[in-house]
Parts: C-alpha cells; structure tokens; sequence
C-alpha cells in the first residue's frame, strides 16, 4: 500500500510541475507553502465552450439517471423498523444549526471565532447523517467501524490538500478572510475543515445505501469484463499522465481534469499491481458503490456551496469559459465536478483501506433489507477474524 501511495503522489505533484517547465515557467510559485490560490483572471465565458460541456455531461449521466428512475422500487420499512433517533445525532443537529447561525451572521462577540464556523457544520453534519443512518438501520460507520471512522479524518486533509496543490496551476477557486493568517497557520486552520470531508461523503453514503430505491437499476448492468485488464492499466496511466502534465501547459483548457485525472492515476496503478479498483465491480454489473458515491458528493456539495455562501471565511470560483449561472457561489456546470469527486473519495479510501472498502461495498450493493450477515460483517473487528475461506468466498463476489 505505501509503494503504491508513494507512486500516486509523486506523479500527481511531479507531472504538473514537468508541465510548467516544459512551458518555460519557473516552478517555485508553485511551491510556495501552503499552496494558497490567488484571484486571478481567466478566458471568457464562451457559449460554444458552455454549450458543448453540458452536452457532455448529460450525455455521461442522463442514462444513469433515467435507468435508476424507472427501475425505482418502493421500500418495504417493515422488515427495517425505525428506531429511536440518537441522542448524538440530536446534539449534531443543533451544532449544525447553531453553527449556520453563527456562520452567517456577524455578532461582534463572535468576532474571534467567526473565519472558523466551518468544522463545527461539519461535524454536526456528520453527527446528524449517522444518526439517520443509524435509526433506519441501527449501524452507522461511526458506532460500528470507530476506527475506519476515525481515520477517515487525516486522510481527509491530506486528500484536500492534494486538490489545493492542483489547484495552484488551474486557479480555480481562493479563499476570502484568510489573509491575516500566517503561513502555519492557515495550515492549521485550513487542515482541520479539510479533515471533514471524507467523513462526510462516507457517511451520505452509507446513509444513501440504507434506501433501497436509491440502489434501483444500478445492478445487473452490462458487465465490463475488461476494465480489470492490464492494457485499461496502461491506458489510464498514460491518460493520467498527460492530463497531469498538461494542467501546467494549458490550463484554461484542461481545468477540468483535476477532478478525473487523479482517479484515474489511482485506478491504473491498481490495476497494474493486480488488485481491485473502484471500477472492479462493474465487471459483475454491478455499479451501486459507483452511483451511491457520485450522488453522495452531490448531496454533500450542495451543502458545501450553500454554508459557504455566506460565511466570513469563504472561498469563491473563478472558472475559465463557463462561469455564468451560478448556484450560490458556484457556477451551475461546476457541480458536475463533484460526480468524479465523489469516486475520487472512494478511489482513494481504497487505496488506503482495502480491507474495509471491501466489507462496506458488499455490504452496501446487497439489495433488500439487511440481512444477519451485514450486522455481523459490518463490525470490523468480527470481520476481521473471520475464516480465511468465508473470505475467498466473499471475495468471490467482487
């Protein structure tokens, strides 16, 4: 896992800099610590640029969409009962609350703490979703799988701050009410929200999985055979590659694969070590981790984009040829960028944590009510001591 980490990283910093020297700029603007984006001057809004990215994206996900809406099924609550909603899930909800409050408004005895509302929304969000989660099912990541939970925070950061990293050669977003911090101090104060994000993707999907329409169509596809080959392998690390490198040549042009090309990194090294992707299951047609993942990031998006709206610390886009239509700060094409978002989230929490990857996604794309098996395999410490042949055979499913 380290090499194969250790390989991700050094292409995903080292291509976007070969792109830059290979323009003829100086790379050192790009090492300033911490990568802190500036507002800057992009191409134009251009229709025909416009026009021919919504194309794109509804043709990518209009089929998607209409499979699962006539294939939804209407949930049987009678073999889940609801239970109680959580005592921990209330206190989220008040902290979210409160927090939005206090995010959006301007008390002078508040002034101290004002750049910093964000990690408490976050939290409490967090706090609210297990409790969902937990009162239509009676698990949640954060009770069952304390652990993997809590370990989704660092990852967290240091997957923000990848994007941060990118972000310095595209410039497509900065942040306001930062500039009276110092370098390590912005780290810290950035890092710590950075910390949330995973949490909060994982949990809207864990969340998300416990509704059985929204798992509607999304099995018995056409099976893929060939996404687990070793020329896929090849092709995505060469696509990768030069996507990565050619952020830093043009990158008013190809903005948008800082949210595709590191998937695709992370697929193609894992493919070429012979192991299972994000991708892996659609090779049996079953692409449920897939679409729960991509809505997650929707869902967990338009939070994002509505909290910030008004916040004192917020951030702001500035999107070469499409920035028109805005939904809050963000403008409306944007979103689509949380679609790979969302599996990036997952590519990268595999590549971390295959063991518990594994355990929730065949746990997650199983249709109907919970079965026996999911309250036992959902407990990480069970699962993790379980026969070696319970394990062949669960893999089998993959």
């Amino acid at each position: 896992m380290i090499v194969k980490v250790l390989v991700v990283l050094a292409l995903l910093i080292g291509l976007p800099l070969l792109g830059v020297v290979l323009e003829g700029h100086p790379i050192g603007p790009y090492l300033r610590f911490p990568p802190q984006t500036l507002s800057v001057e992009h191409a134009p809004f251009s229709w025909p640029m416009f026009v021919g990215l919504t194309l794109l994206i509804v043709l990518t996900v209009a089929p998607v969409v209409l499979r699962v809406a006539r294939s939804r099924v209407a949930e049987h609550e009678t073999a889940t009962p609801l239970r109680a909603f959580p005592w921990w899930g209330w206190m989220g909800a008040a902290l979210t609350g409160c927090s939005w409050i206090l995010a959006w408004s301007r008390f002078s005895w508040f002034s101290a703490f004002q750049p910093h509302t964000f990690t408490p929304l976050w939290l409490g969000y967090v706090l609210t979703v297990n409790g969902f989660t937990f009162r239509r099912t009676g698990h949640c990541l954060m009770v069952d799988r304390p652990g993997f939970f809590l370990a989704l925070f660092p990852l967290s950061a240091a997957f923000w701050w990848s994007f941060e990293y990118l972000n310095r050669f595209v410039q497509n977003w900065h942040y306001i009410g930062g500039d009276a911090f110092t370098p390590w101090e912005y780290f810290l104060y950035a890092t710590v929200p950075f910390s949330t994000v995973l949490p909060a993707v994982w949990s809207t999907m864990e969340l998300l999985a416990s509704i059985r329409s929204m798992k509607a169509g999304v099995h018995g596809l056409p099976p893929l055979r060939w996404v687990t080959q070793a020329w896929v392998g090849w092709a995505l690390l060469l696509a990768a590659s030069a996507g990565l490198t050619g952020i830093g040549i043009w990158p008013d042009r190809l903005f948008p694969l800082v949210w595709v090309a590191p998937l695709l990194l992370i697929t193609a090294v894992q493919i070429l070590a012979g192991e299972e992707t994000v991708f892996s299951r659609l090779a049996q047609g079953d692409g449920t981790s897939l679409w729960l993942a991509a809505v997650a990031a929707i869902v967990c998006g338009i939070c994002w984009e509505l909290w910030n709206y008004k916040s004192l610390a917020h951030w702001e886009y500035a999107i070469p040829s499409v920035h028109r239509f805005k939904l809050f700060e963000m403008p409306l094409l944007g979103y689509a960028g949380y679609l790979p978002f969302g599996l990036e989230c997952l590519a990268v929490t595999q590549l971390v944590f295959p063991g518990q990857f594994r355990e929730l996604m065949t746990l997650w794309s199983q249709r109907g009510p919970r079965s026996p098996v999911h309250g036992t395999s959902f407990r990480s410490k069970r699962a993790d001591n379980r026969p070696a042949k319970r394990r062949s055979e669960q893999g089998r499913v993959l």
